[in-house]
């Protein structure tokens, strides 16, 4: 076989380019989550849906393309459980058009925006114009969360019912914070009455105290203002009591510590619907990387211990974090030139996403079924959406992977308008190397 390009190709989206062709892999490592198979064989699909699944190639049926996938693997598209796209209100970080498109070549097909946009993802009008811009944009799908809270200022309920009319997945408040309890379990109480999940990111404000790093060693030797790990699972407690009074959906984002993952999985141990994901960057990087103040490894929550990543590790091989995801928030390079608690927290990180799911799987943390689970249907189960599967009728999501191909991470040649990254000039192994969007 011919080796792929080190370049990933894209085919556009379905709603772009119709008809949608007709294609069929053979040969190729078949990796399907949701049926618990791992097997080689072929897959075919046609008008964005897969069509045909099996050990052999199917007699008698005719597609436009035919690819031979030894060596390869196919999995669901990945997707994104958070992605700042920086449209509308932050072009000069990036665009819509910009970052879906980065993503769809990075193999993720679907995606979904923190409420935290500009305006505020907080009533119908908001959520029409995103649905507008994502469309002219083409590359992946955007699903949006919409606001908890008006304006997301955390002291008067948003309209959840229009929000969820609309199309919005889920609600939560980003990082912003909800002013009260009482506030938080009438959110709950509402949201439940829906059937909409919470979106939690837990991170007390008060014990945050405006932190910029983990509460550690490293945060002391260099100065810096620690956040500790009680802001955490704080957070986690009081919205874990909530969800036993309420029933409620909750979904905790971006997890980042050992204690985090004590809380999740004893709540769950306890029948509590609550699910959570980690940022794939949590899985590798610690406190330890912010030495001589590197403004790349500032993000939120903070990187914590190697103790906590390993927890963190641990819980993702488990299932108890059922979902790896971005937490992909570009920036130009002006955010992060200045004295590091002073740099803007975030990392660019869509191109990164699957290429650190395979790491897991090289340095045998996942086997390649466990990181397909966490990527596309344990994500999609949180946002209630269709993927993650290779069986026949299901959309054809899909991305066709090489986990041997060895490439260097060059910001200069991102995709992404962002190149704010801690893993530049870094060798990685394995990368989509053709992505297909199914009919929507």
């Amino acid at each position: 076989m011919k080796e792929p390009s080190a370049e990933p190709a894209v085919t556009p989206p379905a709603s772009r380019l119709p008809p949608l062709p007709a294609v069929l892999i053979k040969n190729v490592r078949l990796l399907d989550p949701v049926a618990d198979t791992d097997t080689t064989g072929c897959l075919g699909f046609r008008d964005g849906r897969i069509d045909y699944h099996g050990p052999a190639a199917p007699k008698g049926a005719r597609y436009d393309e035919t690819i031979d996938g030894s060596g390869l693997w196919l999995m669901p598209g990945a997707v994104d459980l958070c992605a700042r796209m920086r449209e509308p209100g932050h072009t000069q970080k990036a665009t819509m058009r910009s970052e879906s498109t980065a993503a769809l070549a990075a193999g993720i097909t679907a995606l979904c925006l923190p409420p935290d946009t500009r305006p505020v993802i907080d009533n119908t009008a908001v959520v029409v114009r995103v649905n507008r811009i994502a469309k002219a944009a083409g590359g992946a799908y955007v699903y949006m969360l919409g606001a908890l809270t008006r304006g997301l200022e955390g002291d008067a309920l948003s309209e959840m019912s229009a929000l969820k009319q609309a199309g919005c997945v889920g609600v939560g408040n980003g990082l912003a914070p909800v002013a009260n309890t009482l506030i938080a379990r009438r959110a709950l109480e509402y949201a439940s009455s829906l059937g909409i999940t919470v979106h939690v990111v837990p991170l007390d404000p008060a014990l945050a105290n405006g932190g910029c790093a983990h509460e550690g060693a490293v945060a002391t030797r260099l100065g810096l203002p620690p956040i500790p790990v009680s802001a955490e699972a704080v957070a986690m407690r009081q919205w874990i009591s909530l969800v036993e009074d309420t029933g409620a959906r909750v979904h905790f984002g971006r997890l980042s510590s050992a204690r985090g993952v004590a809380l999740l999985e004893s709540a769950q141990a306890r029948g509590l619907p609550v699910t959570a994901d980690v940022a794939a960057h949590q899985l590798f990087l610690t406190d330890e990387d912010l030495d001589g103040f590197n403004a790349m490894a500032h993000v939120l929550p903070p990187l914590r211990t190697a103790q906590d990543r390993d927890a963190l590790r641990a819980a993702v091989r488990a299932g108890s974090i059922g979902a790896i995801c971005s937490d992909h928030q570009p920036h130009e390079a002006d955010a992060k030139i200045n004295p590091l608690p002073m740099t803007e927290p975030g990392i660019s990180s869509l191109e990164t996403l699957l290429p650190l799911a395979l790491r897991l799987v090289h340095e045998g943390v996942l086997t390649p079924l466990q990181a397909a689970a966490r990527l596309a249907p344990g994500p999609a189960a949180v946002l209630g959406v269709e993927a993650g599967s290779l069986g026949p009728g299901a959309r054809a999501d899909l991305v066709l992977v090489d986990p041997a191909l060895e490439w260097q991470l060059d910001p200069s040649a991102m995709r992404s308008r962002g190149r704010n990254t801690p893993f530049a000039r870094q060798n990685f192994a394995g990368r989509a190397v053709r992505t297909w969007l199914g009919a929507h």
